[in-house]
């Protein structure tokens, strides 16, 4: 990702303007504030997953250790300085609890009795939706399923194709299920339109499906 390109001046010293100094601070502060906002990932029932996804987002803000040990409460008879730790824990909390609120439907939050603090929501979560080991098998079957019936839509593109099966299988790899790169590329094979059928012959007549990868396969289709 280009953040920044600097202009080097050589015959001569460059002094830029007040105006024009202002206009690069301005437009610098504004790239640093796109930069340092990742969209929030809605949580999708997929609970490991959308665990993985907050524990990468929540760390970059500071912010994991509210959701893993919850608010730092003063002890009887704080001090100043214990009052003051436990006032900002709060505070944090609240932003946190934010963006847990945008990332969970309210139909799901409603689920939740017990919200008053970060860690008692991603608890609840984690009961609700991690699941015994019964649960996680009903939902890998119905990736199983899912992944069976896939197949390319109407105007979709290659990479829009490649993206969705990727989504899935990755779905599939955090409930257990070991997706190697043949299983993928035969899937992928068996359900392109019949325009690629010319394609497909001749990458399976040069290539040993067992050994090719799904990048290689993807770059064949769209040359």
């Amino acid at each position: 990702m280009q953040l920044f390109s600097r202009k080097v001046c050589y015959n001569h010293l460059c002094i830029p303007s007040s105006s024009s100094s202002q206009n690069s601070r301005h437009s610098s502060m504004a790239d640093s504030a796109n930069f340092a906002q990742p969209p929030i990932p809605k949580f999708d029932c997929f609970h490991d997953h959308w665990e993985m996804l907050m524990e990468n987002l929540l760390p970059s803000k500071k912010y994991w250790s509210l959701v893993e040990t919850g608010i730092i409460n003063a002890l009887e008879n704080p001090t100043l300085e214990q009052e003051k730790v436990e006032k900002d824990s709060k505070l944090c909390d609240l932003k946190v609890k934010n963006y847990l609120f945008q990332s969970i439907d309210i139909t799901i939050m409603e689920t939740i009795l017990v919200k008053d603090s970060t860690k008692e929501i991603r608890d609840a979560m984690h009961k609700k939706y991690q699941g015994s080991t019964k649960a996680k098998r009903a939902q890998l079957q119905a990736l199983r399923k899912e992944f069976e019936i896939h197949a390319t839509k109407e105007g979709e593109s290659i990479d829009e194709y490649f993206a969705r099966t990727f989504s899935i299988a990755n779905k599939m790899t955090s409930h257990g299920k070991k997706m190697d790169q043949t299983l993928v590329v035969e899937k992928i094979m068996r359900s392109l339109t019949n325009k690629f059928n010319y394609v497909v012959c001749s990458i399976e007549e040069i290539n040993d499906l067992t050994t090719l990868f799904v990048d290689e396969f993807q770059s064949s289709l769209l040359v």
